[in-house]
């Protein structure tokens, strides 16, 4: 098997036998971007220089046996919303084209210092604002198993980009479901952490109580070995939680019985597409015959999920993105012959439509006399929204729903209908509203062969368990490893 196509876990492996270098495995990887990205559009930019290097210092590690990690010569490609020293760094946006940092993000430097490899940057909904990567403000990203369809959003570059091997894997920022819901459409594993659990610092804000930065691998393995090194607290960070972190890989249980899976009523909506409900119901069966209890719960402010994010979300996005005006960095207009022209008319030229709009729905949300109204009475059923899943993790393990009610949908379907495209995410946005952890597996194909990707949810820095379960799962089908023919 070619190595660009491996997983963190085998070509580890390779590397400390020194069968292999980590050289190798980058011109694989490039050798298939070559190859593939000018039908898929996932990357926005290759860093090869820095790639190289890193990969000869990996190398030289491996060579003299010094701090070699699991994730020592493994390419990973990067959001283009986390900062990298010296690298543009655009979230897809006019707005910050050229834009290069003058820092880099913790959980890059994180990898950094584990010795992983990065291969360059990935496309994304501008500023991470959408669930199909339409609109990015450079290219749309397409579904390597349809390139007629989207690959999801926000992180549909590092979704596909998996799914194609165009990299080992990738991260992603998840803030209404943007690792979750890409991951299940591209048929790669997605877990977006628990609020807290791994650093914001360097990581482009969209909304700053929801945002959090999480791996997307081949393998559920892959994903626990990759958490272990974001994750964990940072003083640059005042929201990265004092949690100790886990070995997650090495303490993965090799089997389910006994453990608890609530399947929330409220998830199996009308106008969900049957065949997504019978995969879902496929996989609980299985899990159920290998052990687990199967109960049913309710999460009955589920209802309200969906209107409370698009308050919440928007109105601190409107709060985030007033730094962008054209003054400090990013798109200036120069024909302005005033302060207030230029701020106007760089903003206008700088940002696409679907991030005005949320702009402007955040600012009225936060606007005087409608403040109350709308932003403190959203926080007010979040708390409820939170409440009910506390509620159900004192009697279940982990919770298990469909990712999204649909499979891949078709490039420009939903582009001028922004509420149809808001709803891609109904079933990852509850959780993310109470901060919770959660990954996206592959559960198997529809009868057109368009993945369906399975979410598993826990308590608050309970990622161990959704490991668990997931990992087994894995072990018991073969859709993980399935490939798109490109």
């Amino acid at each position: 098997m070619e190595l660009n196509k491996q997983t963190i876990e085998q070509l580890h492996k390779q590397l400390i036998e020194k069968k292999i270098k980590p050289s190798d495995i980058l011109d694989s990887v490039y050798k298939r971007v070559e190859s593939v990205d000018s039908k898929v559009k996932a990357y926005l930019m290759l860093t090869k220089d820095l790639a190289y290097d890193m990969a000869k210092k990996a190398g030289d590690r491996i060579m003299k046996n010094d701090n070699v990690t699991d994730l020592t010569g493994i390419p990973i490609g990067i959001k283009d919303n986390m900062c990298l020293e010296g690298f543009n760094t655009t979230c897809a946006s006019k707005m910050l084209e050229g834009y290069k940092p003058p820092y880099t993000a913790t959980a890059l430097k994180n990898l950094i210092e584990a010795g992983a490899i990065f291969t360059g940057k990935l496309n994304m909904d501008e500023y991470a604002f959408g669930s199909s990567t339409e609109n990015s403000a450079y290219q749309t990203t397409c579904n390597p198993w349809d390139l007629s369809r989207v690959p999801g959003g926000s992180s549909g570059g590092s979704a596909a980009a998996v799914a194609a091997d165009m990299c080992v894997a990738a991260l992603g920022s998840d803030t209404g479901g943007s690792i979750k819901q890409p991951a299940g459409l591209c048929n790669v594993t997605g877990l977006r952490p628990t609020y807290g659990r791994v650093s914001r610092y360097g990581l482009i804000a969209f909304g700053s109580s929801l945002d959090q930065i999480g791996p997307m691998t081949k393998t559920v393995k892959d994903n626990a070995i990759l958490l272990k090194y974001l994750a964990g607290i940072d003083k640059k960070d005042s929201t990265s939680a004092p949690i100790d972190v886990p070995d997650y890989d090495s303490n993965l249980r090799k089997d389910i019985k006994g453990m608890v899976i609530g399947l929330p009523k409220e998830y199996m909506i009308d106008g969900m597409d049957k065949q997504v409900k019978a995969k879902i119901m496929e996989a609980v069966k299985l899990l159920e015959a290998n052990g687990a209890t199967i109960q049913e719960i309710s999460l009955p402010y589920t209802d309200y999920a969906l209107d409370v994010y698009y308050v919440v979300a928007p109105a601190e996005a409107s709060s985030n993105l007033a730094r962008f005006d054209g003054v400090q960095y990013g798109l200036r207009d120069t024909s302005a012959d005033n302060l207030i022209d230029m701020y106007k008319k760089s903003r206008r030229a700088g940002f696409g439509k679907e991030t005005k709009r949320r702009i402007m729905l955040g600012t009225y949300v936060l606007s005087s006399g409608y403040y109350d109204a709308y932003y403190k009475k959203a926080q007010k059923v979040r708390t409820l929204i939170k409440n009910d899943f506390d509620k159900a993790f004192e009697k279940v393990d982990v919770i298990l729903t469909p990712t999204s009610p649909t499979t891949a949908f078709k490039i420009g379907e939903k582009a001028a209908d922004p509420l149809t495209m808001y709803l891609s995410d109904i079933f990852t946005i509850a959780p993310n509203m109470a901060g919770l952890p959660g990954i996206s597996v592959p559960a198997g194909f529809d009868a057109a062969g368009l993945p369906i990707g399975m979410q598993v949810l826990a308590a608050p820095f309970a990622e161990q368990k959704i490991y668990d379960l997931t990992n087994f799962y894995q072990t018991k089908t073969d859709w993980h490893e399935k490939r798109a023919n490109l």
